[in-house]
C-alpha cells in the first residue's frame, strides 16, 4: 500500500514539474490578449508641413502611452495615394489607417462637413478653437461615422489666401477673370464665382506644373501649404484675403478603430485632441516667419487687402449655402463667443 502511495505521489510531482517547465509559455488569460499594431498615417503635404509635424508628435505620444504596442509610421507627400479623395477611399477600405487633410474633399463623404467652408464664417483663431473643440465640432466629426470613417479631432490647415502670377490683388475687382485653382469643393467654387474670378477645380498633384506652365493664373491655400509646396517659385503675388478658414480633420479608418479595445480608443481620442492644440499653435506661429522668408525670395505679400469688399462679394455664396446647411446651424457657429 505504501509503495502504491509513493508511486502516485511521484507521478503527481512529475506532472507538476512538467507543467512548470521553462520551455512552455502559459496561455494568456481569456480576454487579456494585448492589441498590437503598426499603423500608417498619411497626408498629401510635405514632411515639413504642420500636418506631418503634428503627426510626428501624435505618433510619439501614442507609442509612449501604449508602451510601444502601437507604432505609427508617417507617409507625407501623397506616398500612399495620389490625392485627398484617394486617401479617404483607402481609409474606408482600411489600407490606410490615419489621415490628416483639408475638409474640402471630406465633404464628398460627409456633406455636413462643408459648412466649415463657408466664406468668412470664422472671425479668428480663438473663434475657430471654441467652435471646433466644442459640441458643434464634435457633431461634425461624429457624422463621419456614416461613411465608414472615424473623426478624432480637428487639426488645422489655416485661413486660405489668394495668390497669382499676374497682379497685386486687393479687391475682387482687381482679381476679376483670374483663372484660379480650387479644390473640388462646391462652396469654394460658388464663392469665387460670386466674386468674379474664374475658379477651376484641379487635383493637388497637377497644381505646381499648371502654375509653372501658366495654364492657370493662381491658386488659394493657407500660408503653410503655399510655403511647403514652394509655390513662391511659380507665383508672384500673395494676397492675405483670409476668405475661408480650412480645418484639417484627423480621421482614422473605422475598420482599425473597431479593431481596437476601448482603452486604446480612449488614448487615441484624447491624444488627437491634445495634439490639435499643439499643431494649431505650431501652424499659427510659423505663418509670419514663412511670409517674411518668402518675401526675401521675391514674393510680393499684399497685406492691405480690402476685406470688406471680399466679404460683400462672396455674400451671395454664403447666403445660398447657409440655407442648404441650415441657417440655425450657421447662426450657432456665428454666435459662439
Amino acid at each position: 500500500m505504501k509503495k502504491v502511495l509513493a508511486i502516485m505521489l511521484l507521478l503527481v510531482f512529475m506532472v507538476v514539474i512538467a507543467g512548470c517547465g521553462g520551455d512552455k509559455k502559459a496561455a494568456p488569460a481569456e480576454g487579456k490578449t494585448e492589441f498590437k499594431a503598426t499603423m500608417k498615417l498619411t497626408s498629401t503635404q510635405s514632411a515639413t508641413h504642420p500636418y506631418m509635424l503634428g503627426g510626428a508628435k501624435f505618433a510619439e505620444l501614442i507609442k509612449e502611452r501604449t508602451n510601444g504596442r502601437i507604432t505609427i509610421t508617417l507617409y507625407p507627400d501623397s506616398q500612399l495615394a495620389k490625392g485627398e479623395r484617394e486617401c479617404l477611399e483607402a481609409l474606408q477600405q482600411g489600407t490606410i489607417d490615419i489621415y490628416v487633410g483639408s475638409t474640402g474633399p471630406v465633404g464628398g463623404f460627409s456633406p455636413s462637413m462643408l459648412i466649415t467652408d463657408l466664406p468668412f464664417l470664422f472671425r479668428d483663431g480663438a473663434h475657430v478653437d471654441k467652435v471646433l473643440d466644442g459640441p458643434i465640432g464634435r457633431a461634425l466629426l461624429d457624422d463621419l461615422d456614416k461613411s465608414g470613417l472615424k473623426g478624432l479631432a480637428f487639426w488645422e490647415n489655416g485661413f486660405r489666401h489668394l495668390t497669382n502670377s499676374k497682379t497685386a490683388v486687393k479687391t475682387p475687382e482687381e482679381g476679376k477673370g483670374l483663372k484660379i485653382r480650387t479644390m473640388e469643393n462646391k462652396v469654394h467654387l460658388a464663392a469665387f464665382k460670386a466674386a468674379g474670378l474664374n475658379p477651376t477645380p484641379m487635383a493637388w498633384g497637377e497644381l505646381y506644373p499648371a502654375l509653372q506652365q501658366k495654364v492657370i493664373d493662381g491658386q488659394e491655400n493657407p500660408v503653410a501649404v503655399f510655403s511647403s509646396a514652394k509655390f513662391y517659385e511659380v507665383q508672384k503675388y500673395f494676397s492675405l484675403t483670409g476668405h475661408v478658414y480650412s480645418p484639417a480633420p484627423m480621421i482614422i479608418s473605422m475598420k482599425k478603430w473597431q479593431a481596437m479595445p476601448k482603452a486604446d480608443q480612449e488614448i487615441f481620442a484624447k491624444t488627437a485632441l491634445e495634439v490639435a492644440a499643439y499643431q494649431r499653435k505650431l501652424n499659427r506661429d510659423s505663418e509670419e516667419k514663412s511670409l517674411k522668408e518668402m518675401e526675401g525670395k521675391g514674393l510680393v505679400v499684399v497685406r492691405d487687402v480690402n476685406k470688406d469688399a471680399w466679404i460683400k462679394a462672396m455674400q451671395p455664396a454664403f447666403d445660398e449655402y447657409a440655407k442648404q446647411f441650415g441657417k440655425d446651424k450657421v447662426d450657432a457657429i456665428l454666435a459662439v463667443k
